[in-house]
């Protein structure tokens, strides 16, 4: 199965290259113009988010997983992140109606922007990949079922890290210092 690795690449590299600019700059400006951030995804979406929240908080920024039991409460001034690939989650909107009553931001990533989560935010960055909503068929990724969306958003949150990162002017060994050192 080794030999697959070229499609998968240039699966992921197609995906990534369709990302709109104009809203990976929108993401940027949102996550460094808030106080705290509050991120959530599901399944293996929720890994990815996860490893967001562990990138943002490197960059010395109040991030935090929700679900974990030291996240703050969101509200004015706060921005809620959540991963919505296939579109919506019964979870997602719950969340963003919350987020939304209490006055924070919300802003979704996902690959189907005409969703129910979309049109309840405030922000919206599309990762076009093929998540389980639409994994079967022609034409259909050599990875399975969602995977092609969420290593997609590993390296499209690696690379809005990035991003962050210059636009605060947060230095590599900045971000290390904030790096534990309970391994």
């Amino acid at each position: 199965m080794l030999h697959l690795h070229a499609k998968a690449l240039a699966e992921l590299g197609d995906c990534l290259s369709k990302i709109d600019q104009t809203q990976f700059e929108a993401a940027v400006t949102e996550i460094t113009s808030t106080q705290r951030i509050a991120l959530y995804g599901v399944g293996r979406e929720g890994l990815q988010i996860k490893g967001l929240a562990m990138r943002l908080f490197h960059l010395g920024l109040r991030a935090a997983v929700v679900g974990d039991m030291t996240t703050p409460p969101v509200g004015k001034g706060d921005l809620l992140i959540v991963s919505a690939g296939p579109g919506d989650f019964s979870t997602v909107s719950a969340l963003i109606g919350v987020a939304k009553a209490a006055g924070a931001r919300v802003l979704v990533v996902t690959a189907q922007p005409s969703g129910g989560a979309a049109a309840m935010t405030d922000v919206v960055l599309t990762v076009p990949a093929q998540t389980m909503a639409n994994d079967q068929g022609v034409g259909t990724s050599v990875l399975p079922m969602g995977s092609l969306y969420e290593g997609a958003l590993y390296v499209a949150f690696e690379l809005l890290v990035l991003a962050v990162r210059d636009k605060l002017g947060v230095t590599p060994a900045a971000m290390r210092a904030n790096h534990t050192n309970l391994e």
